[in-house]
């Protein structure tokens, strides 16, 4: 075994990680996010749930096996000889699973209603430096799991059900603390270094914290709803359906403007109705109630005003997304906004636009598309 091992350091993979042992876990964790960025595509497809699935279960076995490398059982043995490649692994699963929710999350046409969380993740993917001096840590190791555990079982409970509500969320959340707890007990068991380092009340008390600020989010509608994703989001000046296809005109930008499929300041004509279009994409067989919450922002109470909420079902399995609009005539001047949500009242996004009834001062550039 010795042998193997002083050949596989000679290998020219060896000798990369030994050259780069500083920043190793970093390029580990960068790669995992990468590759699921140029693979992942839909969040119900077969080839996603497998990768995703995999690296869940790739990720509990490697930090499984980590905190059991100092173990007399293991000495001499394949684990223990090969254990210090081990947070490699941690690093390269946890980067996957943290992208694939970056991914899926980052379809929304607006974050700003779930910034917070958003922010979180982004936290997860750069405190990797932290990581890389820090990983031996059990506590963060353990936290770091119950985190993306949580927030994979949040996405993929609703796919493998095909049903999306609080109940599925709550079930979700159940599921990856008693197996996050589970996994934990099996540790601190096996490995007498973990039963020194670990108080069991704190780790207990850390992993509670996570689970309630989860939920904490979710109560006040901080959380995307993910499987459910705002494909596309604009408003219109007409909006017709023909063989199938939805025929929609509206205003764009210009072209520098990229971030952005329609033109913020929309100009009417008087009596002019406005259409705001939407595409959310749902996984196959999911079917739930979507509404349109037209809002005017009063500058004299300096608040949002709703003034109707429009809603419709959607059924999931197209790629494209499950497409509908909404309208409202006689939309007086100022500043408007969209929300697209779910009957639980989590955001899928917002489409927000500038009413204007004057003539503008140069020519709009209006175009025409199928969807």
């Amino acid at each position: 075994m010795d042998n193997k091992l002083l050949k596989y350091k000679d290998s020219k993979f060896g000798l990369f990680l030994i050259r780069r042992k500083k920043y190793a876990p970093l390029l580990f964790f960068i790669a995992g996010f990468t590759w699921d960025s140029l693979t992942l595509g839909r969040i119900d497809r077969l080839y996603d749930n497998v990768i995703l699935c995999t690296y869940m279960t790739l990720l509990t076995i490697s930090i499984y096996f980590y905190n059991l490398v100092d173990s007399e059982k293991w000495k001499n043995k394949f684990i223990q000889l090969y254990g210090k490649y081990l947070p490699l692994a941690v690093q390269f699963f946890l980067g996957g699973l943290s992208s694939a929710y970056v991914i899926y999350f980052s379809r929304s046409v607006s974050i700003s209603k779930t910034a917070s969380f958003f922010l979180i993740l982004i936290f997860l993917l750069i405190a990797n430096e932290l990581f890389k001096k820090r990983i031996s840590n059990r506590y963060l190791q353990f936290c770091a799991y119950f985190f993306v555990n949580f927030t994979f079982l949040s996405f993929f409970v609703p796919v493998i059900l095909k049903e999306m509500n609080t109940n599925i969320f709550i079930i979700s959340g159940i599921l990856s603390l008693a197996s996050t707890l589970l996994l934990i007990v099996l540790v601190y068991r096996s490995s007498a270094s973990t039963r020194i380092e670990i108080v069991k009340w704190k780790m207990l008390g850390m992993i509670l914290a996570i689970y309630i600020l989860i939920n904490t989010f979710y109560y006040f509608r901080l959380i995307p709803p993910v499987p459910l994703a705002l494909d596309k989001g604009l408003v219109a000046h007409s909006i017709a359906k023909k063989n199938g296809k939805y025929i929609v005109t509206y205003e764009v930008d210009d072209w520098y403007i990229f971030w952005r499929d329609h033109k913020v300041d929309f100009y009417r004509k008087s009596n002019q109705k406005v259409y705001v279009f939407t595409s959310i994409f749902a996984p196959t067989d999911l079917k739930k109630k979507i509404y349109h919450v037209w809002k005017w922002y009063n500058p004299k109470t300096e608040k949002w005003k709703t003034l109707d909420k429009i809603g419709f079902e959607i059924v999931g399995g197209r790629d494209s997304g499950y497409r509908g609009y909404s309208y409202k005539s006689n939309l007086i001047n100022g500043e408007w906004k969209v929300d697209v949500i779910t009957e639980e009242g989590l955001v899928l996004g917002v489409v927000d636009f500038n009413i204007n009834i004057n003539k503008p001062n140069l020519k709009p550039h209006i175009i025409t598309r199928e969807f």
